[in-house]
């Protein structure tokens, strides 16, 4: 485990980059997880899309659908794409758990594990 330092505290981040705690995130946390990345600025409406995939994860335990969070978020149909690049990027932004390999077939191809 490594830990990184951010206006505020430390956070504690696997192997991959992804935080090890989801309730140490804040926005002070994804902006030093961007960083890390190499994403720039994360805009309000960035970190729109992070809250909206976050509060998604805790109810659901679950990525929401794309175009959902562009939706439910008041942004063009895109705006995953748009604003990350990679949907796996903003899911390690919101600070989710690293997700597994039936979540990565999902979310980076759109298939279903078999």
């Amino acid at each position: 485990m490594a830990t990184i330092e951010y206006a505020g505290g430390k956070v504690e981040i696997d192997s991959e980059g992804y935080l090890v705690n989801i309730d140490d995130w804040n926005e002070q946390v994804a902006c030093a997880l961007a960083e890390i990345a190499g994403v720039d600025e994360l805009t309000k409406e960035r970190m729109e899309i992070l809250k909206f995939i976050r509060e998604y994860y805790k109810k659901y335990n679950f990525f929401p659908i794309l175009n959902a969070v562009c939706k439910n978020v008041h942004q063009p149909k895109n705006c995953i794409n748009e604003k990350f690049m990679d949907p796996l990027t903003a899911w390690k932004l919101a600070g989710l758990p690293q997700p597994g390999e039936d979540i990565i077939n999902i979310v980076e191809y759109g298939q279903t594990p078999t």
